[in-house]
């Protein structure tokens, strides 16, 4: 099978969210709040342990019923994506309550993400074969200038993003919007994520599927290299 188009996930496949300490830091500075340097720290702790930061860790400790039922929808929408990490984040006491927005509203920079050290480099040489490429994610923002900001888009045919259908992984009509994008057949797709659960639902569609490990920027120089030699 000679794959004609490879569909990639956003965050912990092609790109990376700072570190939650890196997060709140540039958001305290920003607002000009001064904390002492253990607040800062046992803060990032908890809004780490918290699942506040949309790219980071999920939530250590069970959520309230109300709440695992809005994270469970989070991506459908803007508005149930911001609602569901705002809610997240006002679990941790911060010194002035607008902080929490200004938290969310930081994640959505393009200066609060980092591509992985080989993203350009596989994304070119899959455009130099000629493979049409997308990204599908479940998010709740436009991550478009992300990759502008950083000079990928380019590389990108077709951006399928959960909030602007309705529709989140693994839900294959999502991978379907995807792969009509391109014009290629799901059998001739491959699906490279981070996620069994999420993207592994392209498989579901009759997408090859790929996964790569999500980890911080550093400790993954290549770990999209192999996506390559996939492509008969």
């Amino acid at each position: 099978m000679a794959i004609k188009g490879v569909l990639f996930d956003f965050s912990g496949t092609l790109f990376r969210i700072e570190s939650t300490e890196s997060w709140l830091r540039a958001v305290l500075a920003e607002a000009g709040a001064a904390l002492p340097e253990a607040e800062v720290v046992r803060a990032a702790e908890r809004l780490e342990a918290a699942g506040a930061l949309a790219g980071g860790v999920p939530p250590e400790d069970p959520l309230p019923a109300d709440l695992a039922a809005l994270w469970a929808v989070r991506d459908r929408s803007a508005e149930e994506h911001r609602a569901a990490y705002t809610a997240l984040s006002l679990r941790v006491p911060l010194p002035d309550p607008g902080l929490h927005d200004a938290l969310y509203d930081r994640h959505m920079t393009p200066a609060a993400w980092r591509p992985y050290p080989d993203t350009a480099e596989v994304l070119a040489a899959l455009r130099g074969r000629g493979v049409a490429i997308g990204v599908v994610s479940n998010i709740g923002w436009d991550l478009r200038p992300v990759f502008r900001e950083h000079g990928v888009d380019h590389y990108v045919d077709a951006y399928v993003l959960s909030y602007e259908h309705g529709v989140q992984k693994p839900d294959t009509r999502l991978f379907a919007l995807a792969c009509d994008a391109l014009g290629v057949a799901p059998e001739d797709t491959l699906m490279v994520g981070d996620s069994r659960h999420a993207d592994g639902g392209a498989a579901d569609l009759g997408c090859a599927v790929h996964f790569v490990d999500h980890r911080p920027v550093a400790e993954r120089p290549d770990g999209l290299r192999p996506v390559l030699g996939l492509i008969g």
